[in-house]
């Protein structure tokens, strides 16, 4: 009896590996390891070790808590710190906090009691004291004050929010209602917390609250971090990069230069450089992350060559020699593990996707976490001088038994002519047993996926919301464009959209679905499209643009609908330099990008899906685009989710997502010309 298509439940009874954390000595891989609950409705995490060497079997570290994360190793490997809501001494947390552990198990204790919470945090060299970041009232001093002020604000009866600033909401969170991101200086063994912003108008990134925002000095006498040098920082804002010495408090500008955005700074070992991300947004805001260093000189300059047209990602790790950096960095629907060597100034690629998701260094050690179209993140561990080509080592063996049991789709790599003659990449994934060397004789419907960003890219990864097994496993073939304005291949491939949005990429998505109906295997009457986000405002595009009655049925998940209405977005002013105009300046050419300006022409049945609590893309543009069918006398269905983002995250709620999604495209359903 042949094995069942992969499903919704299966996504979330995978074990997802997140969270690598390396052990001083190179032995040893703290991570978290997260997994779905249908029947509760929620996730649980807990860390885990997976020996390096030898061949010990992984091994489950924590049981308490629920969502225990964020796993760091002390400098001398005897302790490891995570963050986690638990229930310890007739005490429970209502906020995250720091707590700590033996690698070779025992109860953990909890090493912080800061009222308002951490949100991240990082070792120092004496493995005595964490730095850590935290929503802080500024006008405050000291952790009892906070608290004190904190229980204040969880008990008002008032839910009124009110602010002056700009850069107030961030996708699901309102922000900053009186506090800003400070960062904090621990001593874990006392739980006495210092803040080293106190009494400055200093503040972290609020829209990233990562550790990658701050790292401190090999020698433990300061810390370099990233900050908004505006004061109060714009959602559109770039970020300079400091130091603040611990002692003195003094703080010293490393780089704050107009022209470039930075970030994810990393010391050195010997801590006589600096490396860090550098953007030069004073050319164009689409402009690709770079690698930079201050080195002795105390000058800073860009180190990838210019020819190297890569977006650099953060966070960065040194070789155990400081000879080398390690990054992530997209190319061509694919995210590799790349090396930059000081000494020659190239940069070679060390580990290749499928798609990485994570990696850590020590010593003469690598591991990454790694997953692609047929399986989810996989921990890999590399030697320290792997050149591509080598084997890598698998630490652990989560998921196998599920996946040997489901049937997976073949999936394949093509290249189409799209606008302006460039090529673009397609991807297709097939239903489970069709061979499309071997077409079968009845033809398949072909769905579209078109993703979201635009600055992102659909390729070689294992999706937990837009899985392409799941969305096949009812017969479509699913078709991925890379259309222009996607991530990894190039900056004058991702900068060719701004000013027209929808123009460029209508045409990649008409070449690839002209592509798509020539094949043999192909079913011309049942051609759908879908997308969500970026991927969402082309569906609703594509409504009101592409050929009547070519495109059968649509889904559009938190899709832009109305561009000036949009100007509610947490992103607001990002919005106007992609647009390449503010509404009030030049409305033609605002109207000319928006879909909404199309209602008339459009007649493509939709399935429209937005959560309430999306304020990336705010949920009136799906209302107003499902009422504007419905006024239309256009067949359309709303799912509406009152507790979602711009995700769908609660496990039941994404069960939902897809059987709604997969009845509205079923083979079954009229295409528009038949409902029309």
């Amino acid at each position: 009896m042949a094995h069942p298509p992969l499903s919704i439940d299966d996504l979330h009874a995978m074990d997802r590996v997140g969270g690598l954390a390396l052990s001083p000595d190179g032995a040893q891989l703290a991570c978290t390891v997260t997994r779905g609950d249908m029947a509760a409705n929620r996730t649980n995490s807990a860390l885990w070790l997976l020996p390096v060497q030898g061949q010990v079997r992984p091994r489950r570290l924590t049981t308490c808590g629920e969502r225990d994360g964020a796993p760091a190793w002390s400098p001398r490997g005897d302790r490891i710190a995570f963050l986690a809501k638990r229930t310890q001494d007739g005490e429970t947390d209502k906020t995250a906090q720091l707590y700590l552990i033996a690698p070779d198990g025992g109860e953990a204790r909890r090493a912080s009691r800061f009222a308002p919470g951490i949100t991240s945090f990082r070792w120092m060299p004496d493995g005595r004291r964490v730095l850590f970041a935290a929503w802080t009232w500024p006008d405050l001093k000291g952790a009892a004050a906070q608290a004190k002020h904190h229980q204040a604000f969880v008990d008002r009866k008032e839910t009124g929010y009110a602010t002056g600033e700009a850069l107030y909401r961030h996708w699901d969170q309102h922000l900053p209602q009186g506090r800003v991101l400070h960062l904090w200086l621990l001593d874990v063994d006392s739980g006495r917390a210092v803040d080293l912003f106190e009494g400055t108008a200093l503040e972290l990134p609020r829209t990233d609250a990562g550790s990658a925002a701050y790292a401190p000095h090999p020698d433990g006498r300061s810390v370099a971090f990233v900050h908004d040098p505006d004061h109060p920082p714009r959602p559109a804002g770039r970020w300079a990069l400091s130091a603040l010495e611990l002692r003195s408090r003094r703080v010293r500008t490393l780089v704050n230069d107009p022209a470039w955005d930075l970030g994810a700074p990393a010391w050195r070992p010997d801590g006589r450089a600096l490396a860090f991300t550098a953007a030069p947004v004073g050319q164009r805001h689409t402009a690709l992350n770079r690698l930079a260093l201050i080195t002795d000189d105390h000058r800073w300059r860009c180190v990838s060559p210019a020819d190297w047209d890569h977006d650099v990602d953060g966070p960065l790790r040194w070789s155990a020699d400081g000879s080398a950096v390690l990054f992530g960095a997209e190319e061509r629907g694919r995210r590799h593990l790349w090396r930059y060597d000081l000494a020659s100034g190239g940069i070679t690629r060390v580990f290749a996707g499928g798609w990485l998701q994570g990696f850590d260094s020590q010593r003469n050690q690598i591991v990454v976490a790694a997953d692609s179209a047929l399986h989810p993140p996989r921990v890999l561990a590399l030697g320290a001088d792997t050149e591509e080509g080598t084997t890598p080592r698998r630490l652990e063996r989560f998921n196998d038994a599920l996946l040997s049991r489901r049937r997976l789709g073949v999936q394949r790599e093509v290249t189409v002519t799209g606008a302006q003659g460039d090529p673009v990449q397609l991807w297709l994934t097939f239903p489970p047993g069709v061979d499309p060397d071997r077409p079968p004789k009845k033809k398949l419907p072909v769905l579209h996926v078109l993703h979201g960003g635009p600055y992102s890219a659909a390729g070689d990864s294992f999706s937990l919301r837009w899985n392409v097994h799941v969305l096949a496993s009812r017969g479509h073939v699913v078709a991925q464009v890379n259309f222009h304005g996607s991530s990894g291949f190039g900056f004058a491939f991702r900068d060719s959209i701004m000013g027209r949005q929808g123009e460029l990429e209508l045409q990649d998505i008409e070449a690839a679905s002209d592509w798509l109906l020539r094949q043999p295997w192909a079913d011309a009457t049942r051609l759908d499209a879908s997308g969500g986000s970026y991927g969402g405002f082309l569906v609703a595009w594509m409504n009101g643009h592409a050929t009547p009655g070519r495109y059968r049925r649509m889904v559009c998940h938190a899709g832009v609908f109305d561009r000036v209405a949009t100007f509610s977005a947490d992103s607001f002013l990002h919005r106007p330099r992609d647009l390449g105009a503010f509404y009030w300046d030049d409305m033609a050419k605002v109207l000319a990008q928006s879909p909404h300006a199309a209602a008339g022409r459009m007649a493509t049945p939709t399935l429209v899906i937005h959560g309430a609590k999306d304020y990336r893309v705010p949920d009136c543009n799906g209302l107003a685009y499902y009422n504007t069918l419905q006024a239309r006398g256009v067949e359309a269905r709303l799912l509406w989710f009152a507790d979602e983002n711009h995700w769908i995250l609660k496990p039941r709620n994404a069960r939902q997502w897809t059987t709604e999604f997969l009845d509205w495209i079923a083979p079954r359903q009229r295409s528009a010309r038949a409902s029309g």
